[in-house]
């Protein structure tokens, strides 16, 4: 297979509209911009970067491709300091350790006789003795459907990780020194997401296809609430969705996302609310600001007018 080759149908899917409709059946709703990147990458065998703010749902589009595809989502969490041995490989030393004293003793393999020395050098550096970390068990899958490969909050990591990734997104491939070029049967399906909380080099960019995504439209969050926990009700859903398209407007250090949103509105729906009123807002401010700089500024502003105002935006 040609990693260059397009495929116009991939998956049996023959347009946009149609995978939007595929991964609503997983429960995610992508929006049209969204859905024809997705579908995009994936018929260019192109790994898909989605930016955007925490919480609009980026990481939950490897989750619902892999649900789609009944495959393996293999995650990369990126944090600083990363490096190398922790994305790719690492070598088992307590096993070549195992072997060598069993070498020692004349007993490898149950066979009782006297090793050669480089024998025993390339036996340790063989695959056997290989700790495949998710880069590498991405790209050494060999079932007939490809893995999903979440590279999540690649902007937390350094240039030095980023120029590492490179060879893995241009030829999906990479060169283990001991081993050598190790290249995919079958090209993983990559997602990479990013925070912006500091840019992404271009020439990483330049290999993927490109999405920022924004947090739902109101109509939208209603969908998703609806979808994720219909025990809350359209009323209350509604009501909430209304009042976090307010919240994101007030300049928060964190505005609430998505996952905020579904946990407010269960909340809520726990308590045994069917609408929003000032008090339950006030107490259960904890399920959707996560800092208290943010609860603060939303208590010192009126909350009467903001329920108030969800419950006008919800009608």
């Amino acid at each position: 297979m040609s990693f260059s080759s397009v495929n116009y149908e991939p998956f049996g899917i023959a347009s946009p509209a149609e995978l939007q409709s595929k991964l609503a059946e997983y429960e995610y709703l992508a929006d049209e911009t969204l859905s024809t990147t997705i579908f995009l990458s994936l018929a260019l065998a192109r790994p898909l970067f989605l930016e955007g703010e925490a919480g609009v749902g980026k990481t939950e589009v490897a989750k619902a491709l892999s649900r789609w595809l009944g495959t393996e989502l293999i995650r990369l969490q990126c944090y600083e300091g990363i490096d190398v041995s922790q994305a790719l490989y690492e070598w088992d030393y307590s096993k070549q350790l195992l072997h060598l004293r069993a070498a020692e003793s004349g007993s490898v393999d149950g066979i009782h006789s006297k090793i050669n020395i480089e024998e025993l050098e390339s036996e340790l550096y063989g695959e056997r003795f290989l700790l495949k970390r998710p880069i590498l068990a991405a790209l050494s899958s060999t079932g007939g459907m490809p893995p999903v490969l979440l590279i999540d909050e690649l902007d937390r990591a350094d240039d030095e990780f980023e120029a590492f990734l490179l060879e893995v997104l241009s030829e999906y491939s990479v060169t283990i020194p001991e081993i050598g070029q190790i290249r995919a049967k079958i090209p993983p399906i990559v997602v990479i997401t990013s925070n912006r909380t500091r840019d992404v080099h271009d020439a990483l960019k330049r290999r993927c296809l490109y999405c920022w995504v924004e947090h739902p439209t109101f109509e939208r969050e209603v969908e998703i609430v609806n979808l994720r926990a219909p025990e809350v009700g359209l009323i209350l859903a509604r009501q909430v969705a209304g009042l976090v398209e307010r919240l994101r407007t007030m300049g928060l250090f964190k505005p609430p996302g998505v996952a905020e949103t579904i946990d407010w509105a269960q909340s809520l729906a726990i308590l045994g609310a069917k609408e929003l009123n000032e008090r339950l807002v006030e107490e259960t401010l904890g399920s959707v600001l996560k800092y208290k700089e943010d609860s603060d500024r939303v208590r010192a502003s009126s909350l009467s007018e903001l329920v108030r105002s969800a419950v006008q935006r919800a009608r």
